[in-house]
């Protein structure tokens, strides 16, 4: 290997390693990730828009079966503000089946919007954004000893996407995050929380999920991620919503506060991929396609009871003038 391509690997990992080299705005926003970061410009990049129109739907998808999500054990979970996100760490026994191999976890993470703007979700449902989305990242544990040695390679990664709305009642679950975060107000806190069951984050229904190969949605975003979306959601309330949006700061305490919100990256080209539903999806029609059918339904009846009339005219016509040049009783041509 020659010495430049050692020196461009060097300092590629040096900029890989500065997590502070990346924000979701202004000169290191999402826009800029690939200068550094090359696997963010690649061709399999996360999140997407998820069009329900052009997605296949595989039988063979079985249910997605978490183990140890709701025995935790008594050992506390570390919440932490890492400046992009807030990261809430799992232990090694929650792992991961119905996925092409056993998954072990490592963390989850929240992106939301903003107070102006509650759109927050990465993933899109039919160009629907909802206020926020909860991923839950686990590694290959029957290829890979640990998520550094699986995090740069094919299907390293197995990350749940769970998106969230807002309800009218707060949700217990997600309280033990929420009720948590004026402990972490600023980059670079942490601290421990009693452990809770995480079972309670995920949404009914997990037989009913998109799958598709994708990648990391912040840098180095390497294209790593078997991505699993569900379909249904969950709900937190407003107030829960609210101090998502307003509570944190990607900043360190003794710098200006900067609220830490819209820590989203837009969606990304499918490209050449499939994206597959594990459910039958029910095509929902939109009051004007359901108008249109009925009204071209109308025209067309229309146009044929016409045609029909005017068969029926001429057959008539056609067979009182075959008829009107005889005499009923003489059999004579009439002059």
């Amino acid at each position: 290997m020659s010495p430049y391509r050692i020196l461009y690997i060097l300092l590629l990992r040096i900029a890989q390693s500065a997590g502070s080299s990346w924000t979701y705005t202004g000169d290191h926003g999402p826009e800029h990730w690939a200068e550094s970061f090359p696997d963010c410009g690649g061709a399999a990049q996360s999140p997407i828009n998820i069009k329900t129109a052009d997605v296949s739907y595989n039988g063979t998808l079985p249910p997605i079966r978490p183990e140890g999500y709701n025995t935790p054990g008594g050992a506390p979970f570390t919440l932490t503000n890492n400046g992009h996100t807030v990261k809430l760490s799992l232990p090694s026994s929650m792992r991961l089946h119905g996925l092409p191999n056993n998954y072990t976890a490592v963390q989850l993470h929240l992106h939301w919007g903003s107070i102006t703007n509650p759109e927050g979700s990465e993933h899109q449902l039919d160009g629907n954004i909802s206020p926020a989305e909860l991923h839950i990242v686990h590694y290959n544990s029957d290829m890979f000893p640990d998520i550094n040695e699986a995090k740069s390679k094919p299907k390293g990664l197995a990350v749940l996407g769970i998106l969230i709305e807002t309800g009218s009642k707060d949700n217990a679950a997600y309280g033990n995050i929420i009720n948590y975060l004026d402990k972490v107000t600023y980059a670079d806190q942490n601290v421990p929380i009693p452990s809770f069951n995480v079972a309670e984050l995920l949404p009914e229904g997990l037989d009913q999920y998109f799958r598709y190969g994708g990648s990391l949605t912040t840098p180095p975003c390497y294209q790593s991620v078997v991505w699993t979306v569900f379909y249904n959601k969950v709900q937190i309330s407003a107030s829960q919503m609210e101090k998502l949006q307003t509570m944190l700061y990607s900043t360190a305490h003794s710098a200006p506060a900067h609220v830490l919100q819209r820590n989203i990256r837009g969606p990304q080209p499918i490209n050449q991929r499939t994206v597959y539903s594990s459910f039958m999806i029910q095509r929902m029609w939109t009051t004007g396609k359901t108008l249109g059918v009925v009204f071209g339904s109308f025209l067309g009846m229309l146009g044929l009871a016409m045609v029909v009339y005017f068969i029926v005219k001429q057959v008539r016509k056609h067979r009182a003038e075959s008829s009107g040049g005889l005499s009923p009783h003489s059999g004579v041509v009439k002059v």
